[in-house]
């Protein structure tokens, strides 16, 4: 695969020694002039693989410097790794990021987070470079509403506007009417007439806690995020019993025996914001544990304990999330790839709801 063989050359050990530097250098010339071209279009694809940066690199100013000589932005998620969301430019929910890549003025877009948020970025910024560092970073709750399917099923509902949350394809935000984020999705289905009927997608646990907040019925769509689901209610409990003082806050992806149990329910920037204002010391936080290091900067002298899930396994951790490193973060500036690209068709399709969402956001001062 010339991804593997040209990781061999690109980024030789540092403790190589002296003679065999020169047969590096040859080796890598004739990769570049033989295969260059197919290498970039499987990194287009791919992502860099096995690729060795040198640990005496200072990460944290080649990005600084990087951003400064390319006008780069990073945006980052809450759940990525803490050394990403230091060296971010903005860290915010999928709202927050949403409104911040439809107003940056930087020519490349470098998004520390899954394959859905990118092409978000670029469905807002056709003439920008957006890029990820891992195309494989994708999503559990996306990949769970194929939009063929989706198609298919909203066809036997042809009277009901779509709203669909973000966590979707390009596909998915194609067939919608507007999109939703956590923070603003309550906002936007009061803002219907209540005899409109809806389908909700793809997310089941937060389309049944809208319908209990509205008051509505909305049409659900059977998807979910792999990490919200897997928290372990009888845990949680055991949890609370230990810390009694300690106030329960939960995602509303997670399911309604744990939202149940819940002193707060709110969007990832719901839960960081409660936990900065509450007078309570001590918080089980019931959402992907990457938001932990943003709680703890705000709130050093507070406690919070990661929800534990049903197995022994580290599953409050999305692997998808975590397979943004700052090495690849590096790596993906300074070649300037993967990069997201979408048919224009598409883009134009998707891009309404987003707007259309955006536009009710502002108008309630979201």
């Amino acid at each position: 695969m010339i991804i593997t063989s040209l990781s061999k050359y690109l980024y030789p050990q540092i403790h190589t020694p002296n003679s065999n530097r020169l047969f590096y250098k040859k080796e890598l010339l004739k990769v570049i002039m033989k295969d260059i071209n197919i290498a970039k279009e499987k990194i287009k694809t791919v992502g860099f693989l096995d690729i060795d940066v040198d640990i005496n690199l200072d990460l944290f100013a080649e990005i600084k410097r990087l951003k400064k000589e390319k006008n780069a932005i990073i945006l980052a998620h809450y759940y990525q790794e803490p050394d990403i969301q230091d060296v971010a430019d903005f860290i915010g929910d999928s709202l927050g990021l949403a409104q911040q890549a439809a107003k940056t003025n930087a020519d490349m877009i470098v998004f520390a987070g899954v394959h859905f948020m990118g092409e978000t970025a670029k469905i807002l910024n056709p003439t920008k470079k957006v890029l990820l560092p891992d195309l494989k970073a994708g999503c559990s709750l996306s990949d769970s509403a194929p939009p063929d399917l989706f198609k298919k099923f909203k066809d036997k509902y042809p009277d009901h506007l779509v709203i669909t949350y973000i966590n979707c394809s390009a596909g998915m935000k194609a067939l919608s009417d507007i999109i939703c984020t956590s923070s603003n999705a309550q906002t936007i289905i009061e803002s219907l007439p209540k005899d409109q009927k809806i389908i909700f997608a793809p997310d089941k646990n937060l389309g049944a806690y809208l319908n209990k907040k509205t008051g509505r019925n909305m049409v659900l769509w059977n998807g979910a995020c792999m990490v919200h689901e897997i928290f372990s209610l009888e845990k949680i409990i055991k949890l609370k019993i230990r810390h009694p003082e300690a106030r329960v806050i939960a995602h509303p992806e997670c399911e309604e025996a744990v939202l149940n149990v819940a002193d707060y329910i709110g969007s990832t920037t719901g839960l960081l914001n409660y936990s900065k204002k509450s007078d309570a010391k001590e918080f089980i936080v019931v959402t992907e544990t990457g938001i932990l290091h943003q709680m703890q900067k705000d709130s050093p002298d507070k406690i919070f304990i990661p929800a534990p899930p049903t197995t022994n396994c580290a599953c409050n951790d999305c692997p998808y999330m975590k397979l943004n490193t700052l090495e690849k973060l590096y790596l993906c500036m300074e070649y300037e790839l993967p990069e997201i690209t979408m048919d224009e068709k598409l883009r134009i399709a998707a891009k309404k709801p987003i707007e259309r969402m955006l536009a009710i956001s502002a108008q309630y001062g979201l």
